[in-house]
């Protein structure tokens, strides 16, 4: 149990795949974290550009080492993803290649948001490596939000009152997984 005793919070870790600080990932997290309640501890990771490209044959530079205790020590993962060619960023898939010999994300309650202009083949590819990587998602913990910037006002807020409403949802299922690993491990 990695929650933080001394306020009794659960914390979630949230990951942009984008490494843009105006991108539509970043206000898709922004309004994630306005829906996180009192008892949960948000932290944006803002670390993927200085993770070194992977190779498991050298030690793990000290950035690597942070963000694997960053992995540890958070209840719950958030990652809202880009599509970049039909694929994941390269970025992000590079951080996740770094949990791959560690289990990290292993039974970890993860949420995923693909937020792009179609995001289908992206959504589809991360949730295939996140499956071998045994992060602990449902069908709940998942949202595919297509020609997001439509759903944007022009200040990077959420402006579509669904989208609004299907965000929420989502961060009220990971909390949900986060409780329960809680509970198993008490």
């Amino acid at each position: 149990m990695t929650q933080n005793s001394a306020k009794n919070k659960l914390t979630i870790l949230a990951i942009s795949g984008s490494l843009r600080e105006n991108s539509s990932n970043s206000s898709i997290i922004n309004a994630a974290a306005g829906f996180a309640d009192d008892n949960i501890n948000f932290t944006i990771y803002k670390g993927l550009g200085s993770l070194p490209h992977f190779d498991d044959s050298k030690e793990p530079a000290p950035e690597v080492l942070e963000w694997r205790q960053l992995l540890r020590n958070a209840d719950g993962i958030l990652i809202c993803q880009p599509e970049y060619a039909f694929g994941v960023a390269g970025v992000l898939k590079n951080a996740l290649d770094w949990t791959v010999t560690t289990a990290d994300l292993a039974y970890k309650p993860l949420a995923l948001i693909t937020a792009a202009t179609g995001g289908d083949k992206a959504h589809a590819a991360l949730l295939l490596t996140l499956n071998v990587l045994m992060a602990k998602l449902t069908d709940d913990t998942t949202l595919l939000i297509q020609y997001v910037r439509s759903k944007l006002d022009e200040h990077g807020g959420v402006k579509d009152p669904d989208t609004k409403m299907a965000i929420k949802s989502v961060m009220n299922s990971l909390v949900g997984l986060m409780n329960e690993a809680a509970a198993v491990n008490e």
